[in-house]
Formats: C-alpha cells, sequence, structure tokens
C-alpha cells in the first residue's frame, strides 16, 4: 500500500538515524507511516505513536499486510508518553527516536477534521479526535485569551481586532465561517488587485488556533525530553518541523542537552552550562533540496535537526516525562 503523503526530508532523516538490523526506533509521529516504512526495511523494529486513532487504524491495516508485522508496534498515544508506554511494552532504551512535527497531510486533507480552509468543514482541528474543539474554543474563550493565541502562536500582529471580530460572529461552526470573519476583519480579498501574492491571512489563524487546541508546543517540549529518557548511548534523535516556533523549541533543547552556552545580551543573560551534555553537538539546520521542494511543496518550510545521545544520565526533568 502506498502512503497518502510523501515524507519530508526522508532521505535525510534515515541518513541521520543509521538504522541497522535489529535496531528498535521509535516514530514519534506516526502519520501514513512515511518514516516507519524505510525503518522497517532497514531491519528495524519501530515502535510508531499517533494520537490520531484514524492514523492507528490505517497503520494496523497495512502492519497486518507485512511480512513480519511483529516488526511495527502501534502506540495509540501521545508522543509525551513515549516513556510510560515503552515502558508497558517491557522496553527502557531504544536506538533512535524521530519527530515530524505538526499537522499531517491526511488531517489537512480530510475537511471533516477541520484543519484547513481549503474545503468547508466543522471546525475542529483535534488531533486526538476529543477534547475541546477549535469550535469550542472560538465561542467560549475570553476575547483576551483568543487575542494572545493569535499573537502567540500565529504572530498575527492585528490579533485584537481580530478576535473582537471573532467575538462578535459567534456561534462559528465551520471552517468556511472562520475563515471569512478572518478575511473581512483584515480587510482581505482573495480577488483583488496584487492579492495573488498575498498569503491569505486566515492560514495564520488557523494554525494559531490548531497548536492552541492540541498544545502542541508543550506536547513537543514533553516528547523532546521522553526521547532524551528513552535513547541509549550513540543513539539518534531527528525531528523535522515546519515553522520557527517548534524549531525555536527544538534548536533550544538541543543546545543546553549539548551543554552550549548561550552568548547572551542585553535581554537574556549568559547562562552556565549544567552538567556533562547529555547529547553530542546538534547538526546545523538541514533543508529540503530544491528538487525535493519542487516535487513536494510541503517540504519547502522543513526542517531537520539532529543529534546523539551522549553516556550521560538523563536530566531530572527528563526522566519523568511520559511516566
Amino acid at each position: 500500500m502506498s502512503a497518502p503523503h510523501i515524507p519530508v526530508l526522508l532521505e535525510e532523516v534515515i541518513s541521520a538515524l543509521n538504522p541497522q538490523p535489529g535496531d528498535i526506533v521509535v516514530d514519534a509521529t506516526f502519520g501514513a507511516g512515511g518514516y516507519t516504512r524505510r525503518l522497517l526495511d532497514a531491519g528495524a523494529t519501530v515502535h510508531a505513536f499517533d494520537r490520531d486513532p484514524d492514523a492507528i487504524a490505517a497503520g494496523r491495516g497495512w502492519a497486518e499486510a507485512a511480512c513480519e508485522p511483529a516488526r511495527l508496534v502501534l502506540h495509540a498515544r501521545r508522543f509525551s508518553e513515549i516513556v510510560a508506554s515503552l515502558a508497558e511494552a517491557g522496553l527502557a532504551r531504544v536506538q533512535g527516536v524521530v519527530f515530524d512535527i505538526g499537522v499531517s497531510s491526511m488531517q489537512l486533507d480530510q475537511a471533516a477534521r477541520g484543519f484547513a480552509f481549503s474545503s468547508d468543514g466543522p471546525l475542529d482541528m483535534r488531533m486526538s479526535q476529543d477534547g475541546p474543539s477549535a469550535a469550542d474554543f472560538l465561542n467560549e474563550a475570553a476575547e483576551e485569551t483568543i487575542a494572545d493565541v493569535l499573537y502567540t502562536f500565529g504572530d498575527e500582529r492585528q490579533s485584537r481586532r481580530l478576535a473582537r471580530a471573532i467575538v462578535a460572529a459567534r456561534p462559528l461552526s465551520s471552517t468556511g465561517e472562520f475563515a471569512h470573519v478572518v478575511r473581512k476583519a483584515l480587510g482581505y480579498r482573495a480577488n483583488a488587485k496584487g492579492a495573488g501574492a498575498q498569503k491569505d491571512p486566515a492560514t495564520r489563524s488557523f494554525q494559531a488556533v490548531r497548536i492552541h487546541v492540541n498544545g502542541e508546543l508543550d506536547e513537543l517540549a514533553a516528547g523532546l525530553a521522553a526521547a532524551e529518557h528513552v535513547l541509549e548511548p550513540s543513539g539518534k534523535l531527528a525531528v523535522v518541523s515546519f515553522h520557527s516556533l517548534e524549531d525555536r523549541i527544538v534548536k533550544q533543547f538541543l543546545r543546553e542537552a549539548s551543554g552550549a552556552v548561550p552568548a547572551g545580551s542585553r535581554h537574556l543573560p549568559v547562562r552556565a552550562a549544567a552538567g556533562a551534555p547529555v547529547f553530542e553537538k546538534p547538526s546545523a539546520a538541514i533543508r529540503p533540496s530544491a528538487e525535493e521542494e519542487a516535487r513536494n511543496p510541503r517540504a519547502r518550510s522543513a526542517t531537520l535537526r539532529w543529534a546523539m545521545r551522549t553516556s550521560t544520565a538523563a536530566r531530572a526533568e527528563s526522566g519523568a516525562a511520559g511516566a
């Protein structure tokens, strides 16, 4: 069965992880299984995590048809729960962990999931398909809270004006309604002269609300800490992110974990490195080639960072991750 989307930076991720026959690797964001397939082909056993029940159900379908289904273990869990979930499977250490952060192509392409405004659907955006939805947040949250979310997670500079418009337009129930409110409040007209060169402002708002509804940045921080705890010495961590908020968290985590000391500024005093590094010096940011960007437009904003685990014990805050 072919994957319904193209995994981003696939060759670079596999090169970074360098899976060997018999290795145990965690695919923390299973999705359509693009990375997992290549890891299985290399002879690794994969413990794949996804909080989206649709992804897990699809994975069970092709896992059962595989030659060696025992080498794929699916976990219907958040990746912040890696430590606890692997412990339940009798594992304490693995040789690799890979993350592909953000919303998947499968989720974006299903109007009923409410992640995109390209086609109208319910205002949902929940990766796990449970808990409060985007509609719940936009219809019930205080105007100030909505403005803070739009500004912090969407870099929306007119967040207060937009939040007022959202509150005035309540109740909102569909992605089309939400997108219309955003465009009207910000004076965007798709057919206006020169509009073709402008990014639809609804993109920023949809990103912000999605990140908030799913707690994505807190989940990423917890997942990185969990990876630190389960990786054995010389194990590899590879993280693909798609926007600056995610990449900043990954970059800062790897800098601190590798013992790098920030240069400091008048806003951020110099901090001393704490203890021996738990990761070796991380890679520089790896971006997709022009050929990959042409083949897969989703890759254009992708950044890969990876690092190798040292023999230093995981830091105390990481040891509790997912426990």
